[in-house]
């Protein structure tokens, strides 16, 4: 009988792949874009950060404007694809509508597999889901959709067709930043499946839908929704000691806590925690904010007499930042995917350049 061979399941330390787009240190809590920090990438204007991440470079003015039009004028829903949305079921989730609606959208290229072609559709892909997301909302709530203002900067036009409203500049700018900060992160779980779909040969939207898919995951993009409903339910600060350390002893999984890349704090968290409290306080969402700071003080108490330092990941805090800005919980990770997916676009291009079918191996073990 054979020597079972080393098995890595998950993929776990193994690297599969080179990549110049991200770098994510885990030991040392470093996240950056194309040798961009995340601290010097959160100052910049989120169509800046779009620009550099797909072409390597930040944007002259006119470039900027080209690209910010390209996106507003594409940022629509046309007849068709507003048709699919009103036949959906009101209560299905906003992450399966567009893990459903991104290979049924109306693109301008056809598919040829060819660079420019495929960028032109990705990024068509990438204005067309806050348009999703806005009109979805609408269509639910019984309302008639609003169209983008292209007058209006990328998520300003968000806000105001999802909420109905003009959003405030200071709402705009905490947007910005907060969708910065999750627009890439190296190979994660739906990066990489979005690029075994990519590696078929598979049209770029049917990468980035496989993308979403994946990203759905309370493992992964769904721990935001995870960690505010949590806090939620747990109801009082005085409650949550007995939360934490009753879920420790079933050994159930505090959402957010913890990270499986970072062995320090999340470089992403640190920027979002102080925002998410100057945001919350004082307001209606106070309470839910203290919650969470207390459970992640609570967890950090209870590690150390294990002798671990777990600290909350970036999915810890973005909750209440969604929810101050009117974001309903079952929203929150579509607003990720309504980010993650410039990454996705960055790193299927890239595999375009010297495409290999991912198709690996398992060691049969049966009879």
């Amino acid at each position: 009988m054979s020597e079972l061979p080393t098995i890595y399941r998950g993929l776990s330390g193994i690297y599969v792949d080179s990549t110049a787009i991200s770098k994510v240190d885990g030991e040392k809590g470093i996240l950056s874009y194309r040798g961009e920090s995340i601290e010097a990438l959160a100052k910049h204007d989120f169509i800046e950060v779009c620009y550099l991440l797909l072409f390597d470079k930040y944007p002259s003015a006119e470039e900027k404007a080209q690209f910010h039009y390209f996106l507003i004028s594409h940022s629509y829903i046309s007849e068709a694809e507003e048709k699919i949305l009103r036949s959906l079921n009101p209560n299905l989730h906003p992450m399966k509508m567009l893990q459903g609606m991104v290979p049924l959208l109306e693109l301008d290229a056809q598919i040829t597999h060819d660079f420019e072609a495929e960028m032109a559709d990705g990024l068509i892909v990438a204005a067309k889901v806050p348009a999703l997301l806005a009109a979805y909302h609408q269509i639910c709530l019984g309302k008639p959709i609003i169209q983008t203002n292209k007058e209006l900067s990328f998520h300003a036009s968000f806000l105001h067709r999802f909420g109905g409203k003009l959003p405030s500049d200071e709402q705009v700018a905490i947007l910005d930043v907060t969708q910065i900060l999750q627009m890439e992160h190296s190979f994660n779980a739906s990066t990489y499946a979005a690029l075994v779909t990519a590696s078929t040969l598979s049209p770029v939207e049917c990468a980035i839908s496989t993308g979403f898919g994946t990203l759905f995951g309370k493992l992964h993009g769904g721990a935001d929704q995870a960690a505010l409903e949590m806090a939620m339910g747990i109801g009082d600060v005085a409650d949550v000691e007995n939360f934490v350390t009753t879920a420790l002893k079933n050994k159930q999984k505090i959402m957010g806590m913890g990270h499986r890349v970072y062995k320090v704090v999340d470089p992403r968290a640190k920027i979002l925690k102080p925002m998410a409290r100057e945001l919350c306080l004082g307001t209606p969402f106070e309470k839910t904010y203290l919650i969470l700071e207390e459970i992640e003080r609570v967890m950090g108490v209870e590690m150390n007499k294990k002798g671990k330092n777990i600290k909350a990941n970036v999915e810890f805090y973005k909750g209440p930042v969604f929810y101050a800005l009117g974001i309903p919980v079952n929203y929150f990770t579509a607003l990720f995917a309504m980010s993650r997916v410039f990454g996705y676009l960055a790193h299927i291009l890239a595999s375009r350049e010297d495409n290999v079918l991912i198709r690996p191996k398992a060691y049969y073990i049966g009879k």
